[in-house]
């Protein structure tokens, strides 16, 4: 069972609009509203496609009853664990040349039951050879130092760590030695401390956390692919998906780090198909609208590649 913890959840609205221009009267197409929050978009891409998951998720209020009930209606395995404060609600404002904008409110702070409640529900929920995935921002105020104690219940009983986090939290989820780390670019370079302008440039910082005690180190580079680097040195894989056929970008990372861990939970030794799977799944969830999630429909394994003898000098120029 992959298990999911979502801190900091979102009821998101996705519109689109002809232009988005600041201080006029912008009207936008009827909203699409999903449910968000990294964990919450790992745990609907592998529901999606027939993966056990179950989603740990923090919900408040009546923006967290509503999240509740768009996952219930989805048919997505969750643990809710009722907190203070509400949810957050998300707006991304879709334009037709492919422009995304998106404005996420920081959610409400965690009160010490609510963090008590939650590391109850990890226990609880996390068995012996189970993955728990933490994934997604920490709301107002939440000290890193307790990701540490949510992590340690489930390295207790036995199960495998996958971070995918930034900043103080990702910094403070390397103590528990997680397996994989999930960072995109920016986030890998602000934990390393510097800037990564080329392939080469990445595998190094990649290196530098393995270092720390994780085993795979997993970066996405957007529509320049991704990078995996391991105790058996790296693969670097790219997207062929035609720029003009691609929707939203929302959730891309997440469908990529699901795919990942589909075909590597089931057969550790493969890396190489673990990686394609996550191009795949991510490719795929860049031709759909908003936040949505691949199926096995929308799968093609023929829009990803892995590049044998990739230019590590090449310089990375997308964000």
């Amino acid at each position: 069972m992959i298990v999911t913890l979502t801190l900091n959840p979102s009821l998101d609205r996705t519109v689109d609009v002809d232009a988005l221009e600041r201080g006029t009267l912008v009207r936008t197409s009827e909203p699409l509203l999903e449910p968000g929050g990294k964990g919450v978009m790992v745990a609907r891409a592998l529901s999606a496609n027939g993966v056990a998951a179950l989603g740990i998720v923090a919900v408040a209020g009546p923006e967290g009853a509503e999240l509740s009930h768009l996952l219930e209606h989805d048919g997505i395995l969750c643990r809710f664990v009722p907190v203070s404060g509400r949810t957050r609600s998300n707006l991304t404002i879709c334009e037709p040349d492919g422009t995304v904008t998106k404005i996420n409110e920081p959610g409400s702070p965690l009160a010490e039951a609510d963090i008590a409640a939650l590391a109850t529900a990890v226990r609880t929920s996390v068995r012996d050879g189970d993955w728990l995935v933490l994934s997604g921002s920490t709301p107002p105020q939440f000290e890193s130092a307790r990701i540490a104690t949510l992590l340690g219940e489930a390295t207790a009983a036995g199960a495998s760590i996958a971070v995918d986090s930034s900043g103080d939290s990702l910094e403070a989820a390397l103590a528990s030695r997680p397996r994989i780390v999930k960072p995109n670019r920016e986030e890998l370079a602000e934990l390393v401390g510097r800037p990564l302008g080329s392939v080469a440039d990445v595998v190094a910082a990649a290196e530098e956390v393995r270092a720390r005690g994780v085993e795979f180190v997993l970066v996405s580079l957007g529509a320049e692919g991704a990078v995996l680097v391991g105790p058996n040195g790296m693969l670097v894989g790219e997207s062929k998906v035609d720029p003009r056929h691609i929707r939203s970008t929302v959730g891309a990372g997440d469908s990529f780090l699901a795919g990942f861990l589909s075909r590597f939970t089931v057969d550790e030794s493969d890396v190489e198909a673990a990686l394609l799977e996550a191009l795949t799944w991510g490719a795929a969830a860049t031709r759909l609208p908003g936040s949505a999630v691949p199926t096995p429909s929308d799968l093609d394994p023929t829009n990803v590649q892995l590049v044998w003898q990739p230019d590590l000098d090449r310089p990375l120029v997308a964000s």
